[in-house]
């Protein structure tokens, strides 16, 4: 029986209230990002400073296969650091293939680890990185700060601009049984040090590029409109959303051009500081089941659902997109909608998917009120409205 949108609301603004008793308005995340073509090779020496000799380097094999993951870790070989690898990470990474990653890092002995690539392969590296001081299933830490407190050393090397998992001290993992994604937080995941270097993104496919710019500006207009008004969340949120307006476009008609990949990087950045602090909301909440269910790229699912979703929060969400409308070269809260789906569009991305299938939307929609629910966006989704979601977004 599903629950009442009384009881749901009281839970909900328990958590609110009890969220900001524990955690305050103050953001405490110390956050360190060397910047600028090169900067992978200033991480690797802070690594080579830190004292540490044997490193677990996280990516996937594409990467690896490309010779972007071995270029962002180059200076450690020259350092002549002993690397270890585990590239076997794939988009929407399991259980399965974090005990892979832990399992490296024990026999291997090593005392740090370098995730490269984009969120699936820093999720990744961050479960792997929390195994190391405990004997518990990962499975079990799901839900806000139950990772463990300690973990290994954690560098980022982001390869795509979009995903902020770089700034964050979440990770999503995929079980593969029921195809449930599962949040994990902690202090300790969050990285020691990230690189955002644009030499390492020139070769992002379009397509690539288009998606993970979308999935920045959810998390800059998510962490901007909820209600949990911490820390830096306003500012960053807003230099997220800028950013993508201003970088996107321009590294779409030119992917070589490296000022906007810079661009869009650091805007990137600034959305997972952001959702650092205040964390996701309805959007992230719906689009998380149709990558656990169809596969569809984090991004592209992101795009999808968030115009639909903005809109049904209706008054709820104007006046803080009134405020963000002007960054998008927009006058209002509706224009400023229209504006991210006229970017979608512009992006090459769809505003439906064939692969979602009706049958599927009773267990979607249980799934994403469940998720919803730990968020503090505007106000909370009724069933009716995530199945209307479902819908419109439906090929």
């Amino acid at each position: 029986m599903a629950t009442s949108m009384f009881l749901r609301t009281a839970k909900w603004q328990f958590k609110l209230s009890l969220a900001k008793l524990l955690f305050g308005s103050k953001s405490t995340a110390p956050h360190f990002a060397l910047v600028g073509a090169g900067s992978s090779r200033q991480l690797c020496q802070r690594i080579v400073e830190s004292g540490h000799q044997r490193v677990l380097v996280v990516t996937d094999k594409p990467l690896r296969d490309l010779g972007i993951a071995d270029r962002a870790s180059e200076a450690l070989v020259k350092a002549g650091l002993d690397l270890h690898w585990y590239d076997g990470v794939q988009p929407d990474p399991t259980f399965t293939q974090v005990r892979e990653g832990a399992r490296i890092l024990r026999e291997q002995a090593c005392t740090a680890i370098l995730a490269v690539g984009g969120g699936s392969s820093m999720d990744a590296a961050k479960i792997i990185a929390a195994t190391r001081d405990s004997s518990d299933e990962p499975e079990s830490w799901a839900g806000l700060d139950k990772a463990p407190a300690t973990a290994a050393p954690l560098y980022a090397v982001p390869t795509t601009a979009g995903t902020g998992s770089e700034a964050t001290m979440g990770a999503v993992i995929t079980h593969e049984g029921d195809r449930s994604k599962v949040v994990i937080s902690g202090a300790a995941l969050l990285p020691v040090a990230v690189a955002l270097d644009p030499d390492l993104m020139l070769g992002l496919p379009p397509a690539i590029t288009a998606a993970t710019g979308l999935d920045a500006l959810t998390h800059g207009v998510e962490a901007y409109i909820g209600l949990w008004d911490r820390g830096t969340r306003s500012e960053t949120g807003r230099m997220c959303v800028k950013g993508v307006f201003e970088w996107l476009p321009r590294v779409m008609a030119d992917p070589q051009d490296a000022e906007a990949r810079l661009g869009m990087s650091i805007a990137a950045y600034y959305g997972g500081v952001a959702i650092n602090q205040v964390n996701v909301g309805s959007v992230h909440a719906i689009a998380h089941q149709l990558g656990a269910y169809y596969h569809l790229p984090h991004g592209v699912a992101n795009a999808m659902v968030l115009p639909h979703v903005l809109r049904v929060y209706g008054d709820a969400a104007t006046p803080r997109l009134n405020e963000l409308a002007p960054l998008m070269s927009a006058a209002s809260a509706g224009a400023a909608i229209d504006a991210m789906e006229a970017l979608r569009e512009s992006v090459g991305l769809p505003a439906s998917s064939d692969a979602i299938q009706s049958a599927d939307h009773a267990s979607i929609v249980a799934r994403a009120i469940e998720e919803g629910d730990g968020y503090f966006s505007p106000r909370l989704l009724t069933e009716s409205d995530v199945q209307g979601v479902l819908t419109a977004i439906s090929g």
